[in-house]
């Protein structure tokens, strides 16, 4: 069981003002907003920026979404409490955290082993015990726990990376992701349906890059 944590008036009035305000209604999803305390995500130095509405920086190139960002993707993926959701790119730790709430299980692979290993100290700080690690790169996913009821990847990739939705996604499930260039990405929804993707435009929206087999080549130093 998963500790809740009070909500404080700077997360409630973020939920109000940057996510119900913007049609944002899934109680479900609202609930999780309220149970995870997003300032712990943010060193303690930046915690007073926790509640904005923006994306912030977390080291490594590497940013924590708004939370309105958050709470679209949750919604539109859809996850019910039987569900074993894909998370590619763990980052913080908050989204994972919030998906945590929603799902049975939740699988995150992450390519920078500093930020996962923080993401999973703060996970277990917060007796958050339903959601497994793994280093390494998101795009080939996690094979020996596939299909997935749901996939949420939270870095934009330069084309839809069918081959993972394909092999690791359950027929019939849904995924989540920004698709597109680095200065202009679509939020898109995925339906599988057999062998067959069917993709839904939620909105313009800017994530780092989807680094892997099926996102973009790692910058060489």
């Amino acid at each position: 069981m998963n500790k809740v944590v009070p909500s404080s008036n700077g997360l409630e009035r973020m939920i109000r003002q940057q996510v119900m305000d913007r049609g944002i209604s899934d109680p479900r999803v609202l609930s999780a907003l309220r149970i995870v305390p997003r300032d712990r995500f943010f060193p303690s130095e930046s915690a007073g920026e926790a509640y904005a509405d923006r994306a912030a920086p977390i080291g490594h190139g590497q940013t924590i979404s708004q939370p309105y960002m958050v709470a679209l993707m949750s919604e539109r993926l859809d996850v019910q409490p039987t569900h074993r959701v894909l998370e590619i790119g763990t980052g913080s730790g908050y989204q994972t955290a919030v998906l945590a709430q929603l799902a049975a299980e939740v699988f995150s692979v992450e390519r920078v082993k500093p930020l996962l290993d923080d993401a999973f100290n703060r996970l277990m700080d917060l007796n958050i015990r339903n959601v497994h690690f793994r280093h390494g790169d998101g795009t080939v996913g996690w094979p020996e726990a596939a299909p997935f009821d749901r996939v949420l990847i939270a870095a934009g990739a330069p084309n839809l990376p069918e081959n993972l939705l394909r092999s690791q996604l359950i027929d019939g499930g849904l995924a989540v992701l920004p698709v597109g260039p680095e200065d202009d990405q679509m939020l898109v929804v995925v339906r599988r349906d057999g062998m067959k993707l069917h993709t839904t435009d939620v909105c313009p929206c800017r994530f780092v890059k989807l680094i892997g087999q099926e996102g973009w080549e790692a910058e060489k130093k």
